[in-house]
């Protein structure tokens, strides 16, 4: 059976086009709302670990405010340098008034 994922938000928490920052254990995670749609990644810029969700949207491009990175929000992919990998990215789910998201399985040959 699968998880339902962690509960993030309400949807009606999520400003339409101002991303938002949520931790989930030591993981932080910018939920942005797009055209009434939901996306999650994590918050935390390539180039040098800056917090993303502190950033501006433009369209589904979210920019880094340090040096100015973007990242499709949809995918995580590279739109603009300096960023030089993806941002990992997270399955959404809205059910009725909820936001959940999921999170990729723990490796279980990683320590605790």
């Amino acid at each position: 059976m699968n998880s339902p994922g962690i509960r993030i938000a309400a949807i009606d928490e999520l400003p339409e086009g101002k991303p938002r920052v949520y931790q989930v254990g030591e993981l932080y995670i910018a939920v942005c709302k797009v055209d009434g749609e939901v996306y999650a990644l994590e918050d935390r810029c390539t180039h040098d670990d800056g917090p993303l969700a502190s950033g501006c949207l433009y369209g589904y491009e979210l920019e880094c405010p340090r040096h100015g990175a973007r990242f499709d929000i949809r995918d995580g992919s590279i739109c603009r340098m300096p960023a030089y990998g993806e941002v990992p990215t997270f399955d959404v789910r809205v059910d009725g008034a909820d936001v959940f998201i999921s999170l990729p399985p723990e490796d279980p040959g990683s320590p605790p």
